[in-house]
């Protein structure tokens, strides 16, 4: 009987404290922010932004971290490295009509165990994308928010029993909430999942929400994802993140990331395994969305 009941309170606790943690970042971000005017950004400034735009730059945050977990024992095969390459090529120069303009993006996210034997890969996630981006504006035409439409495939890039793979058709929208936090919020319509990961939705839902939080310009930022499978358990991931850049007079998109994950999914090939891994390390944060700033 006392195994069972610290079984149960084992299972319980990680679900009681993970509700209490998004509880606080939420309150934190929300009440430590003043509600944002409309942005300044006029529909002119923003055209003239986008054709300076480079073609080809970050997409998502470029990073290199390494941590252990805190659910289960710290060994060489549990600590690892986990690292992104991620990146945008704009096709449109000029935009399509209504504002709008077609992109091309690809991230590749692996999981290395740079502390076993031979250092082998665990697990890449390969992820291109075709999308096309538009700019939403308010009554008095100044910048309300982004949208975007894509087309996405993920996979892990292997046959027979450890394949994982899906597709899906994904919606994005990225507005300031607050003076100093935006949201990203994205949804999705999944298809071609069922043969390799056929209850892959159970873990990974059908949406997710994406705040950032500036606590200090350019030198401090805080991030919360959180994402919830579709089931009444408590499957699904609260991933935050801390951005800090110690180079007082560097101001550049340098920094070092303190990062949790708490959750399912954060890799295709085990993505029913529930993980917490704390780790530590180097970012390029991107700058896709400077507008908000």
């Amino acid at each position: 009987m006392k195994e069972i009941e610290e079984v149960k309170i084992k299972s319980i606790f990680p679900k009681m404290f993970m509700l209490r943690y998004v509880l606080l970042l939420i309150g934190f971000v929300i009440f430590g922010g003043t509600i944002a005017n409309a942005q300044s950004i006029s529909r002119e400034q923003l055209r003239d932004s986008i054709k300076d735009l480079p073609y080809f730059s970050i997409h998502k945050d470029n990073y290199f971290i390494t941590g252990v977990p805190t659910n289960t024992a710290i060994n060489s095969t549990t600590a690892n490295v986990k690292y992104q390459v991620s990146f945008k090529q704009i096709i449109t120069r000029g935009t399509l009509p209504y504002d709008m303009y077609l992109f091309l993006t690809y991230t590749q996210k692996s999981f290395w165990n740079v502390y076993a034997e031979s250092f082998p890969f665990r697990d890449i996630n390969f992820n291109p994308s075709v999308a096309i981006g538009k700019p939403v504006f308010n009554k008095n035409d100044k910048l309300k928010g982004i949208a975007s439409l894509a087309l996405e495939h993920e996979s892990n890039g292997r046959d027979s029993i450890f394949s994982r793979s899906w597709n899906r058709l994904t919606a994005t929208y990225k507005t300031k909430v607050f003076r100093k936090t935006s949201a990203n919020f994205k949804v999705w319509l999944p298809f071609g999942y069922t043969e390799g990961n056929p209850d892959l939705l159970e873990y990974v839902g059908l949406a997710e929400i994406n705040l950032s939080h500036e606590l200090k310009r350019d030198r401090l930022y805080l991030n919360l994802m959180l994402r919830k499978g579709l089931n009444f358990e408590g499957k699904g991931v609260v991933r935050s993140r801390i951005y800090f850049n110690p180079f007082k007079k560097n101001i550049s998109n340098q920094f070092i990331m303190l990062e949790w994950y708490l959750g399912q999914a954060e890799g295709l090939l085990n993505y029913q395994n529930s993980s917490s891994m704390i780790r530590l390390g180097y970012v390029i944060k991107t700058n896709e969305f400077d507008f908000f700033k």
